[in-house]
């Protein structure tokens, strides 16, 4: 069935052969010194009939991390293993960029190299529960507010993690702006306090967003940038009182960039990342307000990524749970197959079951 989904697009530099790309998705399979597993490289060169992999949340600095088991990039032997995935998706024919991540206040002393608080833009906590080493969960902790010259030094890690993404052969670099990670948490007032020049207005609050993408493109150029942004999530206690002019503000603030891509995350209930009950559509408008290719995630369906293509929502479209479960989620979605149920249980932790393991149709041919 034709779709304009499985249309080619230009995103800078990026040539894509479908606009369905493959969200980035948390798996927890770190092995040692925070390294990338080795099965990663089949894993993801499974998927490489997405337009584009975007990869999991990988953490710029040790300072960084949040969870148990996620993948780094500062470190050589955490690049050399990034080099093995990103070797095996390009022989595959796909293309795949590295999200670069800070988590900020949603961490806890447990991953913080000096054993202290976990860093944020405010000494504010974020609402709910962290997650241990050991997947035990344990209220959040205030975090310790930044000073200046630290912000700099996770500026300057920003772009060392730039440096090690190009090492390691990826086709470019996301910075995850969403989900109140550390740059989200700057953007919004309900978790920036500050009365500095990182603070206060929104001229000021949206400050870290475009230092963070300048350090991004200083090394890759725009053509090889993406932005990923949550304007109405509420993950990790996360609010604005003004989404529509803090986001609005922030997507005019990286069009002069010229970055290859805005991806924007708006879910619809009952979906775990959508807003509450109410919440502004904003995707048409940070659209135009961004001024270049927009790619939109959130629970997507192949109906509801056309409508959105449709009504100008967006220009292409990432896939996060079906993509887990279905390494040829392309190939599935053009013919209208069935598709493989993903078993929750193995989405985070654990070896290969639930990993590399879900069938594609050409398995189940064989099988047959």
């Amino acid at each position: 069935m034709t779709s304009p989904l499985f249309e080619p697009i230009t995103l800078g530099a990026l040539k894509l052969k479908t606009r369905v790309t493959m969200a980035p998705m948390t798996r927890s399979r770190a092995v040692a010194g925070e390294a990338i597993n080795p099965s990663a490289a089949t894993y993801y060169a499974q998927r490489a009939g997405a337009g584009l992999i975007i990869s999991e949340a990988t953490q710029i600095s040790r300072q960084g991390q949040g969870y148990p088991n996620t993948p780094g990039i500062f470190s050589e032997d955490q690049v050399a293993g990034w080099k093995v995935v990103t070797d095996a998706v390009h022989a595959a024919g796909g293309l795949m960029v590295a999200q670069l991540w800070h988590v900020g206040r949603v961490s806890l002393p447990d991953y913080q190299p000096d054993g202290g608080a976990p860093v944020g833009a405010s000494a504010v906590a974020a609402e709910g529960q962290a997650m241990r080493p050991d997947f035990s969960m344990t209220p959040f902790v205030t975090p310790r507010e930044l000073t200046e010259a630290e912000i700099e030094g996770v500026l300057a890690d920003y772009a060392h993690a730039a440096r090690q993404a190009k090492a390691a052969g990826f086709d470019g670099v996301e910075l995850h702006g969403a989900n109140g990670y550390l740059v989200d948490q700057f953007l919004r007032d309900g978790s920036n306090r500050r009365t500095d020049r990182w603070g206060g207005s929104v001229e000021n609050r949206a400050r870290f967003l475009v230092e963070a993408t300048r350090a991004l493109v200083e090394v890759w150029g725009p053509e090889r940038v993406g932005v990923r942004l949550s304007p109405t999530g509420t993950n990790n206690g996360m609010f604005d009182s003004d989404p529509a002019g803090a986001f609005g503000h922030a997507a005019r603030a990286l069009k002069p960039f010229g970055l290859a891509f805005l991806h924007l995350i708006e879910a619809e209930p009952p979906h775990p990342m959508a807003g509450p009950e109410g919440s502004p559509r904003l995707a048409k408008d940070l659209r135009e307000a961004f001024g270049g290719p927009v790619m939109l995630n959130g629970g997507l369906t192949r109906v509801s990524a056309e409508a959105a293509l449709a009504e100008g929502r967006a220009d292409l479209v990432s896939i996060g749970v079906p993509f887990l479960a279905n390494p040829d989620l392309v190939d599935r979605w053009k013919v209208g197959a069935e598709l493989n149920p993903a078993d929750r249980a193995t989405f985070y932790g654990g070896g290969d079951k639930g990993y590399i393991d879900y069938p594609t149709l050409k398995d189940a041919a064989k099988a047959a």
